[in-house]
């Protein structure tokens, strides 16, 4: 079974934009793929129907079996738990310190609260952050920002990882280390799906690699 299934989905938004049209895709267990295309082809849309932020219009959407499209809503954060997203514009809360934005998920999870500490400070510590866990993110550069959302997006141990655009505004070096961050955890077994317009990058792994073109999938 496919840990993400596309089934001719389609999502238009309020004011008729057409976003995704027909996208049929399967992604199996630990595959890594990347997903390129034009701005506006329809990357992020098609992450965000992955943990229903959003909801096709028509299509079928499965994730491990479960066809998210149709979820309550009550479902969802069980859905989510086995999922990492790490989005484009970080949403890291700047009153918390690192240690608290990466508790968030566990703390939604009802996880015992000593648990849940070894759990934040080993997802901190794989991301090299251990020693910056009382620093609020407005103290930490680009590079580590952009780290504590991995950790953030980890520290459930998810089985689907997501990320939209992981590598944009920061330099090639860090890029290259945020990039190789996540081939380990594919490595271990989970599957990852990143949406990039750098087909250098994209280039650079011995993955897939599906180009969207104004919401379909051109190759």
């Amino acid at each position: 079974m496919p840990a993400i299934s596309f089934n001719q989905v389609g999502k238009r938004y309020p004011g008729g934009h057409e976003a995704l049209a027909g996208v049929t895709l399967d992604v199996e267990p630990g595959e890594m793929v990347f997903l390129t295309g034009h701005s506006g082809a329809g990357k992020s849309t098609l992450l965000k129907l992955i943990p229903a932020i959003e909801r096709p219009t028509h299509g079928v959407v499965l994730v491990n079996g479960q066809n998210v499209g149709r979820m309550r809503a009550a479902a969802i954060p069980y859905l989510r738990r086995n999922l990492g997203v790490v989005f484009q514009d970080q949403r890291l809360l700047h009153d918390r310190n690192a240690f608290e934005n990466v508790m968030l998920p566990l703390a939604a999870a009802g996880l015992a609260p000593r648990d849940a500490a070894k759990r934040v400070r080993a997802a901190l510590d794989k991301v090299g952050l251990l020693d910056r866990e009382r620093s609020r993110p407005v103290a930490l550069s680009g590079g580590e920002q952009q780290r504590l959302c991995i950790a953030r997006a980890i520290v459930n141990r998810p089985s689907i990882l997501l990320a939209d655009e992981p590598t944009a505004n920061i330099d090639a070096d860090l890029a290259a280390e945020i990039m190789e961050m996540v081939r380990e955890f594919n490595r271990v077994g989970v599957t990852v799906m990143i949406a990039t317009h750098d087909l250098a990058l994209a280039a650079r792994f011995a993955s897939r690699t599906v180009r969207l073109d104004h919401g379909t999938v051109a190759s």
